[in-house]
């Protein structure tokens, strides 16, 4: 599984790894829902490939937010990761948030996301060189649209689907 996040943070980028943001729980999330067998921090994330989990961003540019990310580099990243979708073939593609998945949708020529996040988080009816789509929340602590419950429910759906497959 290829776990996508929009880009880096600036903690990110300082410390050079990823969701090392202060407030971010992606790491929490991770070994709370049984992705990971044990607790980890951001400073274990070369340690995923133990666990057939990879991580990567749609944009390699760090910045505080996503506003100041341009429609170019969205596409350019696009592309990039589409290289390394193909080259690593994942079954799963975890994209780390709804902003991710509504970004990426156009260019696959899929259907507009649905307005509501309840329609969005999961599963998604699209593939991507074979790699199955699901939508994550974001873990940020910025992310005030789903509570810490509602991430751990998707993380947990995302393990129940992996052991399916």
């Amino acid at each position: 599984m290829l776990f996508v996040g929009i880009n880096p943070g600036v903690r990110s980028a300082m410390t050079g790894h990823h969701f090392a943001g202060y407030s971010n729980r992606f790491w929490k999330l991770l070994s709370e829902s049984g992705l990971v067998p044990e607790p980890i921090t951001y400073e274990d994330d070369e340690r995923l490939p133990e666990w057939s989990l990879g991580i990567t961003n749609l944009i390699a540019r760090p910045s505080p937010g996503i506003d100041t990310l341009r429609p170019a580099e969205y596409i350019e990243g696009w592309k990039v990761l589409e290289r390394k979708i193909r080259r690593y073939r994942p079954k799963v593609l975890a994209l780390v948030g709804v902003t991710v998945y509504r970004a990426i949708l156009p260019l696959l020529g899929g259907p507009p996301a649905p307005g509501k996040r309840e329609n969005v988080v999961g599963p998604q009816n699209l593939k991507v060189h074979g790699a199955d789509i699901f939508v994550l929340p974001n873990p940020s602590g910025r992310n005030a649209n789903f509570s810490y419950a509602e991430m751990l429910k998707a993380f947990v759906q995302l393990r129940e689907r992996i052991q399916r497959a």
